[in-house]
């Protein structure tokens, strides 16, 4: 089930869980996802959804830029956020971690 980010507050509630698990479970992204937000935030066309399970916002995303959906997600096994085309199984097209650049997310986001 997804729920539309509809407001500023449940976008800063998710956000803010987002950080607090990565801060705990996945320090190796705690920082770039703030600037991958940002991207997000930029660059949407349209109403961003989170994926939501027994009432609680998880951490996978999706965004549409124009008429192209992507989906973010926190892959457990090589420790990345990674952007996906369209669907949590879509095609991996970017990846990023706390060793990226502040470029690389911006020149990304501006690719899209």
């Amino acid at each position: 089930m997804a729920t539309t980010i509809q407001n500023i507050e449940l976008l800063r509630e998710y956000l803010a869980g987002v950080l607090d698990r990565a801060n705990h479970h996945a320090q190796n992204v705690n920082e770039i996802a703030l600037a991958i937000a940002g991207g997000i935030i930029w660059k949407t066309t349209n109403n961003i959804k989170v994926m939501s399970r027994d009432g609680e916002m998880k951490n996978v995303l999706w965004l549409e830029v124009d008429s192209r959906k992507l989906c973010f997600v926190y892959n457990h096994d090589n420790l990345n956020i990674e952007a996906r085309d369209g669907t949590i199984q879509g095609n991996v097209i970017a990846s990023f971690n706390n060793s990226s650049s502040i470029h690389d997310v911006k020149s990304f986001f501006e690719t899209l």
